[in-house]
């Protein structure tokens, strides 16, 4: 359809995606990469948007059956051309609805794990334009970080892991809504831009009703310079892919 691509993810599987509307970018890749799960596990993800996490884990975790949930429609829509695209329609549901209403559209604990790359900004905050794709998925419109907390606790099984890729600047709140709903927080990594910089996004896993205690992971750096990944980057990606990923974080 009208600007539409499809996207090879170097793994077996492609992407249909509308730079019009919302591309999945590095976040996303962490997340899956970062996240676990056992064979016969079952795992939502929460606002999937055109289902990029969901085929990823199917891509690294053969035996988990993927569940993406997304508000948006259209986004909805892209996601389940692209799961029928890959032949993949057994493997993963999208299912359109609400964040805030996660425990309703679902049984409460039907899950084993949670995944979630949600909006970071606040709000309005840095806001300009209408409540399009994009507005939606990086500002806090439709859903805050307490929804999306809250909802994963509730249909997580206990001992439950949840994981979630966000910005450093609001960890603390993070950590505390993460605790105020039992998802203690288990497991951290900070992801840097450079390795002189300050970190831009955090890697967190939580588990429903675990036990106080964190590791936190050695820091992951981006980029050894401007286009160029580091080895570990490289290893995630795929090296077949390093100049146009590269390229296209840094635009």
């Amino acid at each position: 359809m009208e600007n539409e691509r499809l996207d090879d993810l170097q793994n077996g599987y492609m992407l249909i995606q509308n730079p019009k509307q919302f591309c999945f970018g590095i976040d996303a890749v962490l997340l899956a990469w970062f996240a676990r799960v056992k064979p016969g596990e079952k795992v939502l993800d929460m606002g999937t948007g055109t289902g990029i996490v969901p085929i990823l884990l199917k891509a690294r975790y053969p035996g988990g059956r993927f569940t993406g949930l997304e508000i948006q429609e259209e986004s909805a829509a892209l996601a389940r051309r692209s799961v029928a695209y890959n032949s993949l329609e057994d493997d993963i549901v999208i299912q359109t609805g609400d964040i805030k209403r996660a425990s309703e559209v679902f049984s409460p604990s039907s899950f084993d794990a949670v995944t979630t790359n949600p909006p970071y900004m606040i709000g309005s905050h840095g806001l300009v334009g209408e409540n399009t794709a994009k507005t939606i998925a990086r500002h806090e419109t439709l859903c805050t970080l307490d929804d999306v907390i809250s909802q994963a606790a509730s249909v997580l099984v206990p001992k439950g892991r949840f994981y979630m890729v966000h910005r450093p600047f609001r960890l603390a709140e993070i950590m505390s809504t993460m605790v105020r709903y039992k998802l203690e927080p288990k497991r951290m990594r900070l992801v840097y831009p450079y390795v002189d910089k300050e970190p831009n996004l955090v890697l967190i896993e939580g588990m429903r009703g675990g036990n106080s205690r964190i590791t936190v992971e050695k820091p992951l750096i981006v980029y050894e310079k401007p286009g160029v990944y580091t080895d570990e980057i490289l290893e995630i990606y795929g090296r077949e892919r390093q100049e146009t990923a590269a390229r296209e974080e840094e635009t």
